[in-house]
């Protein structure tokens, strides 16, 4: 199957899923498409789907996380010893893992096309991913808190696994309370790694953007986290703090001088 006939199978087979949405057309348009489908991933809920319906999506996904182009973290240069800064797509990147920004439900973004590395990483790991969530949340009987971590694999990204922690949300001045919460993100998720034996960590900047966390201040905790844990444990993991924004970057930059 071509890339086109992919997505076209994807988008039939996701509509007729849902009675409300059969007799929707599909678009002409590519990118209307590619829109179509993403907002159809974005809003299905965990449940069984056949062998068929995942070859295809895998196949779909993986070429277009190719296409996006993929960068090793080999391939990168280090701004200090076993810290990395780097400016890009966190979907394409390939190491160790990624963290993800996730929400307490801990099911990904259910808005279509919603800008958040939530949906980014959800949408582009594939259904599995939810499906493995909610397993993994319906083991725990309860909401994942604040600053703790978990981990699923990263089926079609090009990392191994994910690192799901759920940030703090500010409301009106940043109190004690949301630092410490924000440094135990990155604390939990460095752990968990080392549990797992995963070599190498890539960090979004967490709880910035939708959850009001001041981007500098944010910036500030996670190189100094990183820095005390890596000193306080002798922990080798090597750290890549993951920026979109060209703010990010020059936060980061001047931190990490």
């Amino acid at each position: 199957m071509t890339q086109d006939e992919r997505r076209s199978y994807l988008i039939r087979e996701l509509l007729s899923e849902e009675a409300q949405y059969r007799g929707t057309e599909i678009p002409a348009d590519i990118q209307q498409q590619k829109r179509l489908l993403r907002a159809l991933f974005n809003v299905r809920m965990p449940k069984p789907v056949g062998d068929d319906f995942l070859k295809i999506q895998d196949a779909y996904l993986q070429e277009e996380i190719r296409r996006k182009g993929i960068t090793d973290l080999a391939d990168l240069i280090p701004v200090q010893e076993g810290i990395y800064l780097w400016q890009g797509d966190i979907t394409t990147l390939r190491c160790g893992a990624i963290v993800n920004a996730a929400n307490s439900q801990m099911l990904g973004c259910f808005y279509p096309n919603h800008g958040c590395i939530d949906n980014a990483i959800h949408t582009y790991a594939g259904i599995q991913l939810r499906a493995a969530c909610a397993e993994l949340m319906e083991r725990q009987g309860q909401e994942e808190k604040t600053g703790g971590a978990e981990i699923t694999p990263a089926f079609n990204l090009p990392c191994d696994y994910v690192l799901h922690t759920v940030g703090p949300i500010v409301s009106g001045w940043l109190t004690r309370k949301d630092r410490e919460l924000l440094s135990s993100c990155y604390r939990s998720c460095l752990e968990l790694a080392d549990q797992n034996d995963i070599k190498s960590v890539a960090f979004c900047c967490v709880s910035t953007g939708e959850f009001r966390f001041p981007n500098d201040k944010a910036a500030e905790i996670a190189v100094r986290t990183v820095k005390e844990y890596r000193e306080q444990t002798q922990s080798e993991i090597e750290v890549i703090f993951n920026v979109f924004k060209d703010i990010d970057l020059q936060i980061y930059q001047n931190l990490l001088r």
